[in-house]
């Protein structure tokens, strides 16, 4: 599980870092935004270097910018193991990827909800981490789009006739009401964002919490 830093205290950003790893999170995702690709503005790769010794939980930067290749090698730089950027902010999708390869990090894409799996058809032999958008990016707290996860069911297909090893990420309105749906069609790997600061247990509580219901989903007996 994955915890994104989008509704923390940003006067205490490190403590967060160091609180969230003692929670029993796996990873910790930077939502970079541009006030272009999305409407709000967000933290950059000098606010993500300042907590990188606050934790040793892998970062990952969400790029939702626009011409992602122009900053790249920053987010390495900063720290970040994984890089992802959106299929609709590149236009040179193949030469962004490769790039971000080149800086030894780990190459992901992310997909809106309106944008289809075949966008990625002819890249997937770059990507090492698939995220499925379940809201559309650029404010926290939204709601989970349940139809979202037909979308998963079928990147989880995809995923599994890849010669490769990937995972399968999503994002947005991630909460104990909604992981099961998510994990059940296929993902993998959560980000979980406002629910993570809302729960009566806090941090700890919230992960889980939600990871009782992921196991839950997957002991469930199948639906005929």
């Amino acid at each position: 599980m994955i915890a994104s830093v989008l509704n923390a205290d940003l006067d205490r950003l490190s403590e967060v870092c160091a609180e969230m790893e003692q929670a029993g999170l796996d990873g910790i995702q930077w939502d970079v935004m541009d006030g272009r690709f999305v409407p709000n503005l967000t933290v950059g790769p000098a606010t993500i270097a300042a907590c990188r010794e606050a934790t040793a939980l892998p970062f990952e930067a969400h790029l939702m910018i626009e011409e992602p290749e122009r900053s790249i090698d920053q987010y390495a730089a900063a720290g970040c193991e994984y890089i992802i950027v959106h299929v609709e902010a590149c236009r040179h999708l193949h030469r962004v990827l490769d790039a971000i390869r080149s800086l030894d990090v780990r190459v992901g894409i992310a997909l809106n909800p309106a944008t289809p799996l075949e966008a990625i058809a002819h890249v997937t032999d770059l990507v090492d981490v698939l995220l499925v958008m379940t809201v559309n990016p650029g404010f926290g707290g939204q709601s989970y789009i349940e139809s979202m996860e037909s979308k998963i069911r079928a990147a989880r297909d995809l995923i599994s006739h890849w010669p490769h090893e990937a995972n399968l990420e999503v994002d947005g309105g991630i909460s104990p009401s909604t992981i099961a749906g998510a994990a059940t069609a296929g993902a993998d790997w959560f980000v979980i964002g406002s629910a993570l600061f809302k729960h009566e247990g806090g941090m700890k509580g919230a992960v889980d919490h939600m990871r009782a219901e992921v196991d839950r989903s997957s002991s469930a007996p199948a639906q005929k």
